[in-house]
């Protein structure tokens, strides 16, 4: 079984050629990208070609198309192996790629994620920035990872052209990489590594406000159907309430809801068409707008305001819904946001 390392480079300093160069004597394939670096690092990368493969592009176009770049190389020119993602500024052991690799070879596992753990020596920016992202992560994806931002990841050469469909050119690939885990099935282990930080990491390429924004866009965008399918249902529900009766406002309410937040997450969300997906969101969607309207005319029976009775009724379904989803409904298929329905 082939190990290979895959690493996408901007602008590299002498660290690169160490790195290449441990990898090889540790039997690693080695298959570096020169990210449009420039030809001021000509002769890094002319030193690196002793002991890796070395893709060239003139213009700079992000780590995520670095990324997919490599994995196409290795596809087209490998048969089965074990990949692993490493980043070129020498803030990754290759124990560690090994370790990672190993892991995958014996256990199957569909991804591998090192994890690195904060400590004293962590600089803030990273210690801050990276508990902020593991929070939003975890609240927005349901989907338990430590280390959201690692770029030590390791995988199945079958995983290929999954990583290959995943969207985004820059930082915002990796982000959208784990965000999209759970509705393809697969399980990512995280693996502790050594924490190493050069010089405060003053070498990465990250840019905290463009990059930020990339990565958060995409978390967000998984809560924004949510959001507006709310806010449609319950506005409409007032509106109807004020002409028609409870059930039938209600009813209505969902029904427009509903298929505004189904399109959205096909659409702009997950970008999937599926009549499969359809088919499960129609029949939840139906079961859910009974118990709703059930407790709905309940809580306003027993004397309670409609307008609280419907908010109470939301928060109630919401994780009625949410529970379904996850471990039913969507566990190893597509997913749909999980409000509103």
């Amino acid at each position: 079984m082939n190990y290979i390392a895959l690493i996408p480079s901007f602008e590299p300093d002498d660290k690169i050629i160490k790195l290449v160069k441990e990898l090889n004597n540790n039997n690693f394939i080695n298959v570096v990208v020169n990210d449009g670096s420039g030809e001021k690092y000509n002769n890094i990368f002319d030193e690196c070609k002793k002991y890796a493969k070395v893709i060239n592009y003139d213009e700079n176009q992000g780590k995520g198309h670095a990324l997919k770049t490599g994995l196409k190389y290795i596809k087209d020119n490998y048969k089965e192996s074990i990949v692993v993602t490493v980043d070129s500024d020498g803030q990754h052991r290759v124990v560690d790629a090994k370790k990672l690799c190993d892991y995958i070879f014996k256990n199957n596992n569909n991804l591998a994620l090192g994890k690195r753990i904060r400590n004293e020596k962590t600089p803030l920016r990273s210690k801050l920035g990276n508990a902020i992202t593991r929070k939003i992560f975890n609240l927005i994806s349901g989907t338990d990872i430590y280390d959201t931002q690692t770029g030590l990841r390791c995988f199945h050469s079958n995983l290929i052209d999954y990583m290959l469909e995943v969207e985004g050119e820059r930082y915002e690939y990796e982000m959208n990489m784990l965000l999209n885990l759970k509705r393809n099935n697969i399980q990512a282990k995280e693996i502790e590594i050594e924490t190493i930080y050069i010089d405060d990491n003053s070498g990465s390429h990250f840019n905290a406000f463009k990059d930020s924004f990339r990565i958060y866009k995409e978390i967000f965008k998984f809560s924004l159907s949510s959001l507006c399918s709310f806010l449609i249902d319950y506005f409409l529900f007032i509106i109807f309430s004020l002409f028609i009766n409870l059930t039938i406002s209600n009813i209505l309410a969902r029904i427009i809801s509903a298929t505004f937040n189904y399109n959205f997450n096909k659409k702009i969300v997950f970008r999937k068409n599926s009549e499969k997906s359809a088919i499960k969101y129609i029949l939840l969607a139906i079961t859910i707008l009974v118990f709703n309207t059930l407790i709905l005319n309940g809580l306003v029976y027993i004397g309670l305001n409609k307008v609280i009775a419907k908010i109470l009724t939301e928060i109630l379904l919401f994780s009625i819904s949410y529970i379904i989803q996850k471990k039913i409904i969507f566990i190893g298929g597509e997913q749909v946001n999980e409000k509103n329905i």
